[in-house]
């Protein structure tokens, strides 16, 4: 076992609670533009002080409608404004959040408010209403139902203009520390969702902690700033949210990931928060836009000298003068391109739920935009470790934050303890108790430690793949590769007892017909015609054959089939953060899984090694 702490570097505050965070800011920098909102093409400041003052208007319309302290309201909505003005409206007035996803079924709505008891329900649009209603029915305690798109929210203002400033301050002041602030449903990639409890110090004492650990990302001297894109039903997303406001970070929002790029030259955050796959299709997409127009070679040879560039910097060599002509002249032709898209003034951005690749993160990185990686699971209010800026390493999640403490254990499976740690699952003390190891969170990740306390994940304890020969394979080490490919969307590895390792391929609707176009095909084929393209099969073994250089024999993938598919949320395939749930993709496509196995060849590809 390795272990290693990261003592706290803020004093902790037993007493306070989320709302103490707007408030300080408040006291602090009223003035402080803490949001900017999308309007008519442009964004309008909100500063602290209009921010407060909306939340406490907002928190007595929710007063004056009847809600308790210590009752709990579901949220279905979108990344907007409006779901951070509601996450601290709700808190003010006293009341627990309980965050449900947008693209959550409505067996899937009915389960997190029957599970918690709720009493109240905001949904942005008639979709989401809809899809509410027709369980509601069965949720005999939601006894309040606002929909924000009908002017709900303005319409509780309204009706709490009686209700006393006393009363609100009352109300926010009723919860300590250890109180609960939110419920949060896993995803629910295996079995049914947990309610995970966070507490008012899982947020306090992680913000406070997080914005001394990350303070060159959350201070600029244009004003540290960031657009929110992913779903702050997540508990990523929220995290940062709620630490923007404590660190006076102004943020805006853009759900719609085909605005995001408008959305991002306009906006120009200094820092970004995002998903490796994100990261993955500005990548592909720009190479595949770069080969339209002819200048395929050219965006190679900028990437190639980028990574280079890169891994001489982390090794601490000196580049020939002739690299670092080509890297000047490449930063004129592509890389100033790519930052500009990103609106121009990004330094950072923090990355989490997968690996990202050591080539994206070079490549990012010489761009000047230093990716940090880090890693955290709902369990840990998000952050457990992140790399910090100017002393990441590609490749890792980085070490723990202060406040954590992080320890491998024997058989590889990462523990955690610290002030981001959850307090249990709601209404299921035997999960909590299976959950926890003399006080330390069992992740049910792989990981190790470097020698500079650099952690690194490697799979989770329960997918890792035995084969038929005993041989112990992590999917992770060959599905992040492949999906690195710009064809690709999705990857699952198989061969549990098998007597080979073998993978679920599907196609990237989005890239596919930009694909085909580059490569001389029919670009309007279908899904099921491009499974079977002669000149699709290749690329995708191409993508195989690669990362099977990476592993051994026994671990390399010998046969795959493309599906003529999508693996989606919607489908039941994927969570909302889109991490793969496996037991339910192996069970959905048992039948092409087991043709794998049968009557053919154990061999496609060549490039396999011993």
């Amino acid at each position: 076992m390795k272990q290693i702490d990261a003592p706290a570097v803020v004093a902790p505050r037993p007493d306070a609670n989320v709302t103490d965070l707007l408030v300080d800011r408040l006291a602090e920098s009223p003035d402080l533009v803490l949001f900017s909102v999308p309007r008519a093409g442009g964004w309008d400041p909100v500063t602290t002080r209009e921010f407060y003052d909306q939340v406490v208007a907002l928190a007595k319309g929710l007063v004056a409608a009847g809600i308790e302290p210590g009752e709990k309201i579901g949220l279905v909505c979108k990344t907007r404004y409006e779901w951070t003005l509601i996450d601290f409206a709700v808190w003010f007035a006293g009341a627990i959040l309980v965050p449900v996803y947008e693209t959550n079924s409505p067996s899937q709505i009915h389960w997190s408010l029957s599970d918690s008891g709720a009493t109240g329900m905001i949904v942005e649009t008639p979709e989401h209403f809809s899809r509410f209603d027709e369980v509601h029915p069965e949720l005999p305690a939601v006894r309040n139902v606002w929909q924000i798109d009908l002017g709900d929210l303005d319409k509780l203002v309204a009706q709490g203009r009686d209700v006393s400033d006393a009363e609100i301050e009352r109300r926010r002041r009723l919860a300590g520390g250890d109180d609960i602030a939110t419920l949060i449903y896993t995803s629910g990639s295996t079995g049914k969702p947990k309610g995970c409890v966070l507490t008012h110090a899982n947020f306090v004492e992680t913000a406070a902690n997080s914005a001394i650990g990350l303070r060159l990302v959350l201070q600029d001297e244009r004003g540290a700033s960031t657009l929110l894109f992913i779903t702050l039903a997540h508990v990523f997303a929220r995290f940062i949210a709620v630490l923007c406001v404590h660190a006076g970070v102004r943020v805006g929002h853009q759900p719609d990931t085909k605005q995001l790029l408008p959305s991002l030259g306009s906006f120009k955050p200094t820092f970004l928060l995002a998903v490796p796959r994100v990261f993955e299709k500005v990548y592909n997409s720009s190479e595949q836009k770069a080969e339209a127009a002819g200048k395929g070679r050219i965006f190679r040879a900028a990437a190639a000298v980028a990574v280079e560039h890169s891994r001489a910097r982390a090794a601490g060599e000196a580049l020939p003068l002739s690299n670092r002509l080509k890297f000047a002249l490449f930063d004129k032709l592509v890389y100033r391109k790519l930052r500009d898209a990103l609106g121009g003034n990004v330094r950072y951005a923090v990355s989490g739920s997968a690996p990202l690749g050591a080539h994206l993160g070079h490549f990012f990185h010489s761009l000047g935009i230093e990716i940090l990686e880090g890693y955290g699971l709902t369990e840990s209010t998000a952050p457990a470790t992140v790399n910090r800026p100017g002393e990441s390493k590609i490749g890792t999640v980085g070490p723990p934050l202060p406040g954590v403490s992080v320890r491998v254990m024997d058989d590889g499976e990462v523990e955690i303890k610290g002030v981001d740690v959850f307090k249990e699952y709601w209404n299921n003390p035997d999960a909590t108790a299976a959950a926890f190891d003399d006080g330390w969170f069992k992740t049910g990740d792989i990981g190790a430690f470097d020698d500079d306390g650099f952690l690194t994940i490697t799979g989770r304890k329960k997918e890792i793949i035995v084969t038929a020969a005993g041989k112990n394979v992590a999917p992770a080490a060959l599905e992040d590769p492949i999906r690195s490919n710009p064809l690709i969307g999705q990857v699952v590895v198989v061969g549990d007892q098998k007597p080979f390792i073998a993978a679920l391929v599907t196609l990237d609707p989005e890239m596919l017909p930009v694909w085909l176009n580059n490569n001389r095909e029919d670009a309007g084929m279908s899904l099921a015609e491009a499974a079977e393209n002669p000149a699709v099969r290749a690329e995708v073994q191409r993508a195989v054959d690669a990362a099977n250089q990476r592993v051994s024999r026994a671990e390399s993938i010998r046969k795959f089939v493309i599906l003529a598919t999508e693996l989606t949320e919607a489908s039941g395939h994927l969570t909302p953060k889109l991490s793969i749930k496996r037991n339910i993709i192996l069970r959905d496509f048992a039948p092409e899984i087991e043709s794998m196995y049968q009557g053919s060849p154990v061999t496609e590809g060549i490039s396999i090694r011993e």
